[in-house]
């Protein structure tokens, strides 16, 4: 009798357990594809959201070459769609080869050439079938053991081949020995230049210390209109009448302008055009300045070497988290790495003296720290590049928010690294208290230098609380208690009377383009509804006159009095703005191949390669302020400073190898970056490199086209970035295995 047979109700058990598990296999299965139905759909969005940052780029190097030539899309022909097609197909094989790289993947792809069918690396160019190396790489992929032998009979000289007899053979291996000995020697000598703080801040320190002591200051209009702005508002604290609102007045803000019913009825001459407190800080020290020695000129030059020692510290510090990783030797991140098969890590320490042990050791670098290749490349683009050799006595808001934003970038790597380290403990690694209170004084630095710093800070604050709320003290402190008292501040000391904030026209340089190039090119076609609404606010006659397409400040009426004055904005009224939307979009609607124009000429130039800047960092080096209205600067090497902006400029106007010099290289190459990260789905990388989008945002509808300082902080923060992917990658391949 069987089992079965004698137990019924074991088959009745086994037939249930069986269906159960048939049952759960099914419902795995089903499972299965739903999710990798869900898994194809995420990677298509992903890839899509990739094709679209290629198009866009590829679209603005199409159409670049048209507005060279002050030209119009409806002139697009074949060789326009040729740069476009070459440019999309490059971009997308740059992030095709980004992803792979992330992902630890042959370059080239794989290719089943073995004799046993395995998948080998593609090689370009391919190595010929039978050579020795092609036989080495069979037997690794076969799993054979490669030993000198093995290498001697594949034609590849073994430890233990003879030396060369000839003397050529000879001389050849003496210089590729020397090379190799001198290639350790720099790496060495590199590394142990750049393993701390004081060493970095020393080497800028000397490698900028030329661009004050010989150059002296670069600045441009907005210097001036700060001075102006707090020389006029200590006239009037000191009791002195001055004209305010009237037809024949023209005060400061009559320059930007700002319209009058912006303006206290009480006469204040301060505005928050250039950020209220940078105008303080600005004007004080010249106005300074003209007391002790008659001229604003020593004051220029203080301010510039004060931004000349806070460039060098941030970029100090910067550089010194990403190559160095400082917060490793923290006892608190040590102990949270849980890496027991390797104790040794914990305990990176080195003699301080190898011949007398006896002083004693401190610690080492950590085996994740930037090699010598790398630190030299960093080194090179902040002491080279013009961008940030120039902009760090560039008195301008923008390369302050610059510094200050590469100083905070740092900080939120590190912010970044070690909330990976704790990701598996219920501890929070926080900020040590001197970083926390650095990290707090960045984002204040760029409250104070730039009107747009809010909302970046805000946004930031935004995605660091999806992506790390266990540290939200640490943003709350350190990004939105910043934001709520400075701008807050601002913002009453505006509604208050104190200031004159900023005209809200100053945001629609996009929608003014249009309307002043269809005013110009094709005025019939404005509707009479829209003229209506528009004549309260702007002279349509006069905006046509004014219009240039790579900047919409002459539109706004910018400038000294002798300008044209396509803004009303001594007679506007908040009331008259309310039909200007509507204005607009009657206008586009009418011509929309022209109002397109005029968005692709205002910002084509920050994502074409081939585009030279409108206004480069060597334009504050050798401005007309510097050169000829200042009182003695000007008599200061004075052919020197135009010797220093032509050499970068003719750098820059090199095609290919000047694109290292322009902003718009680095904007490119971070977008492409980015669209890789999201392929790769890094949505913790994502959650701190995404201002840097944000920023690019922030240049489309910036007043003037292919402006370079305001890509400064993606510039300065590219070559991080592109450590951080690197990084990311090898740490991906190393939890695969």
């Amino acid at each position: 009798m069987s089992d079965v047979t004698a137990n019924p109700s074991a088959s009745v058990d086994s037939a249930a357990t069986a269906a159960g598990s048939a049952t759960g296999a099914a419902a795995g299965r089903r499972r299965s594809r739903r999710g990798g139905a869900v898994g194809r759909i995420g990677a298509a969005a992903r890839w899509a959201l990739a094709v679209m940052a290629c198009l866009w780029l590829a679209w603005c190097t199409a159409v670049g070459p048209l507005y060279w030539e002050d030209s119009s899309i409806a002139a697009f022909g074949w060789p326009n769609a040729l740069y476009g097609v070459t440019a999309f197909v490059a971009y997308l094989l740059i992030i095709v080869a980004l992803v792979r790289r992330g992902r630890r993947e042959p370059l080239f792809g794989r290719t089943s050439a073995a004799p046993a069918g395995a998948l080998t690396p593609r090689r370009f160019p391919p190595v010929r079938p039978g050579s020795g190396h092609d036989a080495t790489v069979n037997d690794v992929a076969n799993g054979s053991p490669v030993t000198n032998e093995t290498n001697k009979t594949n034609g590849i000289n073994g430890t233990d081949d003879p030396a060369p007899r000839t003397r050529r053979a000879r001389r050849t291996a003496a210089a590729r020995t020397g090379l190799t000995r001198a290639r350790m020697f720099l790496a060495r000598w590199t590394v142990r230049l750049t393993d701390r703080r004081w060493k970095i801040w020393t080497i800028l320190f000397a490698g900028w210390l030329w661009v004050p002591t010989t150059l002296l200051a670069a600045f441009g209009a907005d210097l001036r209109s700060q001075a102006r702005e707090f020389s006029w508002a200590w006239n009037q604290w000191t009791g002195l009448k001055q004209p305010y609102i009237g037809f024949f007045s023209f005060a400061p803000m009559d320059i930007y302008p700002t319209a009058h019913y912006l303006w206290p009825a009480d006469p204040t001459y301060l505005t928050d055009q250039h950020n209220i407190v940078l105008t303080l800080w600005y004007g004080s020290t010249m106005a300074a300045s003209r007391h002790l020695t008659g001229s604003n000129d020593w004051g220029v030059i203080v301010l510039a070497a004060v931004q000349f020692l806070f460039a060098v510290c941030c970029t100090a510090a910067t550089v010194h988290r990403f190559l160095n990783l400082p917060w490793l030797r923290r006892w608190d991140v040590r102990t949270s790495r849980d890496d027991f098969a390797h104790p040794e890590r914990g305990l990176s320490v080195r003699p301080r003296r190898f011949a007398h042990p006896e002083m004693g050791t401190r610690p080492a670098l950590p085996p994740q720290a930037a090699h010598a290749g790398v630190r030299l490349a960093v080194l090179l683009f902040f002491l080279v590049c013009p961008l940030p050799v120039f902009a760090t006595i560039s008195l301008t808001k923008s390369p302050l928010f610059a510094f200050a934003f590469l100083w905070a970038f740092g900080i939120w790597y590190e912010l970044y690294a070690t909330g990976v380290l704790s990701g598996s403990r219920r501890t929070v690694i926080r900020l040590p208290r001197r970083t926390f209170a650095a990290f707090a004084a960045a984002n204040c630095v760029m409250l104070i230098s730039a009107k747009y710093a809010w909302y970046v800070l805000v946004f930031e604050f935004v995605l660091a609380i999806l992506a790390d709320r266990r540290r939200w003290a640490t943003y709350v402190a350190a990004l939105l208690l910043p934001t709520v008292l400075i701008h807050g501040g601002i913002s009453l000391a505006v509604s208050s009377g104190r200031i004159i904030g900023g005209d809200p026209i100053e945001s629609r340089g996009v929608q003014l383009q249009m309307i002043a190039r269809v005013a110009q090119r094709d005025p019939d076609s404005i509707p009479d509804s829209a003229r209506e609404e528009l004549a309260p606010v702007f002279n349509l006659d006069q905006m046509a006159d004014a219009y240039f397409p790579q900047d919409a400040d002459p539109v706004k009426s910018s400038g000294i009095q002798s300008k044209k004055v396509s803004y009303r904005w001594r007679s506007v009224k908040p009331e008259d703005m309310k039909g200007f939307n509507q204005a607009w979009l009657e206008i586009v609607r009418a011509n929309p191949v022209v109002a397109m124009d005029a968005l692709m000429a205002k910002c084509y130039g920050y994502f074409d390669i081939a585009d030279l800047p409108y206004v480069s960092m060597d334009y504050y080096v050798n401005s007309d302020y510097v050169q000829h209205n200042s009182t003695w600067i000007k008599y200061v090497n004075h052919d020197w400073r135009d010797w220093v902006a032509c050499v970068a400029k003719s750098w820059g106007s090199i095609p290919v190898l000047g694109w290292v010099t322009h902003g718009n290289c680095y904007v490119i190459a971070t977008l492409l970056i980015g669209a890789a990260e999201v392929v790769l789905r890094r949505w913790r990388a994502l959650a701190w490199h995404l201002p840097l989008l944000l920023l690019m945002g922030v240049m489309i509808t910036a007043p003037a086209n292919d402006f370079e300082r305001h890509m400064l902080p993606v510039a300065f923060c590219f070559a991080f970035l592109c450590l951080t992917f690197h990084r990311d990658s090898r740490k991906a391949a190393d939890g695969d295995r």
